[in-house]
């Protein structure tokens, strides 16, 4: 018989009390980050640098809305000296996991120190938030001193260092901010109709002045359904859009029927390739978060352009 999370929880606790932070502690004196998404991972190795051993716990191509802890991601957690995640609900059945093990571990989201009047509200989500703001550059880059607030609780001794750290890669992201927004502008106003395979790209769209739709919801814990086709479909087709996307982290079976529903209709839609949505890539660059996001505007861009 399976435990509950709650009974599953008391015994994870109850074997982290045996632990000691220093025991976690790696030669050099590192400290070891447990980072829920990858975006979230490469944030603590740029700012906590070589005081830090980050292990990222979702790797390329896992969805965070369906991610399941197992007892060995529950070990992992319990054995770092800071847990960051990225929040506003995106790691939802994760919620109650960090909740618990904040008692026992520095836990964190990278997102906590965004103003609210910032994030995308949407009806749908009936009071949260859109959690995907990492596709606003801009707004992405917010949240590095949040991150830099989280090393230093567990490393006092070096928070200087990593708010300086902060301040370089919110630099270096405000000119990637730039870059993408030139690079998005040279695609026709007609044409920057972005359709992809859930509804993750809304903080792209009114950052960078592109219509956006997804054939999933902002959660891809609902799945996609006949209607939801048929509107993508319409709109495709009504639009007389080129080219459809699919997600590394997004089984694309349902963006295929929308393709196949629009040929259907005699009008040929392509796919414009394969998006990193809510994870990052298996090799470099794709594998840090500016190569994520150049590589994504270099599809979108050469696709619709």
């Amino acid at each position: 018989m399976k435990l509950s999370l709650s009974i599953f929880l008391a015994f994870a606790a109850a074997a982290c009390s045996s632990d000691s932070d220093a025991s976690s502690r790696r030669p050099g004196g590192k400290f070891r980050v447990c980072a829920t998404t990858g975006m979230v991972a490469d944030l603590a190795r740029v700012i906590g640098a070589d005081r830090v051993e980050v292990d990222a716990l979702m790797g390329p191509g896992v969805d965070p809305h369906l991610f399941k802890a197992s007892a060995g991601d529950v070990d992992r957690l319990r054995r770092a000296d800071l847990i960051l995640y990225s929040g506003l609900n995106l790691e939802g059945k994760m919620g109650d996991l960090f909740v618990q093990l904040k008692g026992q571990r520095h836990v964190a989201a990278a997102t906590e120190g965004i103003p609210p009047e910032k994030l995308l509200e949407p009806p749908e989500l009936s009071g949260h938030y859109d959690p995907h703001v990492w596709f606003d550059v801009g707004l992405w880059a917010e949240t590095a001193p949040a991150v830099a607030r989280a090393l230093a609780a567990v490393d006092p001794a070096h928070a200087a260092d990593f708010d300086a750290r902060a301040a370089a890669y919110r630099d270096e992201l405000e000119r990637l901010d730039a870059e993408v927004r030139a690079a998005v502008a040279t695609i026709p106003k007609e044409r920057r109709v972005l359709v992809t395979s859930h509804d993750a790209f809304r903080y792209f769209g009114r950052a960078y002045d592109m219509e956006v739709t997804g054939l999933q919801g902002i959660s891809t814990v609902s799945e996609a359904g006949v209607r939801d086709v048929q509107r993508v479909v319409d709109l495709v087709v009504a639009r007389g859009i080129k080219a459809i996307f699919v997600e590394t982290s997004v089984n694309d079976a349902m963006i295929q029927k929308v393709r196949q529903a629009v040929g259907e209709r005699g009008h040929e839609v392509r796919l414009g390739g394969r998006l990193y949505s809510d994870a990052m890539g298996d090799h470099p660059p794709e594998d840090t978060y500016p190569g994520m996001v150049r590589a994504n505007v270099r599809q979108i861009v050469e696709a619709l352009k």
